[in-house]
């Protein structure tokens, strides 16, 4: 059984559990995930759950207890139909959470009263619910692109910074359940090259197929390797539309809410990168400076890679690099670093 697989039939046979949706909430909870904004207006998303807080890694903690905290994420007491108010650089809209507890909103922000590289903005309980009354808040951070941005990144995560093996799953499960945010590795030359990347004002926009439920582990990850910080934008792998977007579309959502960058593309081999970065190039001319995909497969000779890059009829370069000084290389060639 893949992890997704699993995952599936862990959440529903919690979320089964008679009575889960009828007693009052006793740990009302607003979580939220690092939003982006630009001239296009800024997309919100979230969750409200009634959860404690996770627990945060620590040091010398072992596998045991590592595997408990993430478990624990899994297994989610979501709270449907919640009214929010969101608020960001002065704009307020109104939403309500699906029948899985997300939320996703489009803002109707100001350009000017953007403030990059973050503006702050709220999340709050609208009107009083199952007995929760407001005020209940929760802080967002919008990542807004300064002018000066030369162009923004969008990368995979999962084998392409985070050292993962999603082809070898046992070894996924096992590195997934028991390590931590302070433990997982990334690719050697991995966290210079994104830092040269980003030149301390170009956006990167992480992109996974991972579960929304390993936000705040990937987050964690992120700023425990010195990566920089940008939103971390996944999926969920039961069901609702605000939840389940597919990779394509969250990409699509990051060209169109920032029209004015060109864009280079970061991913690797093991799994569908290639084709969705292809189908974003063709819908996207002009757009995309170059797209970079780690070798990780198991089977290189498998030609999965090959029957995009045989294909290839695009000026972007499209670079199959077997580790991050290739990239490297290629990227200072073309004046990206």
């Amino acid at each position: 059984m893949d992890l997704q697989r699993l995952v599936v039939a862990a959440e529903g046979a919690w979320e089964g559990r008679p009575g889960r949706r009828g007693r009052p909430p006793a740990h009302f909870r607003i979580e939220t995930y690092l939003a982006h904004g630009g001239p296009q207006g800024t997309v919100v998303r979230g969750r409200v759950l009634d959860n404690p807080l996770e627990r945060e890694a620590e040091e010398d903690e072992g596998a045991r207890a590592a595997a408990r905290r993430t478990l624990g994420t899994f297994l989610t007491n979501e709270l449907p139909d919640v009214p929010l108010r969101v608020t960001v650089a002065g704009t307020t809209v109104e939403t309500r959470t699906d029948r899985d507890g997300y939320f996703v909103v489009r803002v109707p922000t100001d350009p000017a009263a953007l403030v990059s590289p973050w503006t702050d903005g709220t999340i709050e309980l609208a009107e009083a619910y199952r007995g929760i009354e407001p005020p209940r808040s929760a802080p967002v951070r919008v990542r807004v692109p300064d002018a000066s941005a030369r162009f923004g990144v969008v990368t995979d995560i999962d084998d392409t910074i985070l050292v993962t093996g999603v082809q070898r799953v046992r070894q996924m499960l096992v590195q997934t359940f028991t390590g931590s945010a302070l433990t997982r590795m990334p690719f050697p030359g991995a966290v210079a090259l994104y830092r040269d990347l980003a030149a301390g004002v170009n956006p990167v926009f992480y992109v996974s197929s991972s579960p929304w439920n390993l936000h705040s582990f990937l987050l964690g990850f992120l700023r425990h390797r010195g990566f920089p910080l940008g939103p971390v934008l996944l999926r969920d792998l039961l069901g609702t539309r605000a939840g389940r977007e597919q990779k394509h579309q969250r990409i699509r959502e990051v060209l169109a809410m920032h029209p004015d960058l060109s864009f280079v593309l970061l991913g690797d081999s093991g799994e569908n990168d290639p084709r969705v970065y292809a189908d974003i190039v063709r819908e996207h001319p002009g757009r995309i400076l170059a797209v970079y995909i780690r070798e990780v497969r198991l089977d290189p000779g498998d030609g999965r890679v090959e029957q995009v890059s045989d294909a290839w009829d695009h000026d972007v370069p499209f670079v199959l690099a077997a580790d991050s000084d290739a990239m490297r290389a290629h990227a200072a060639g073309l004046g990206l670093l």
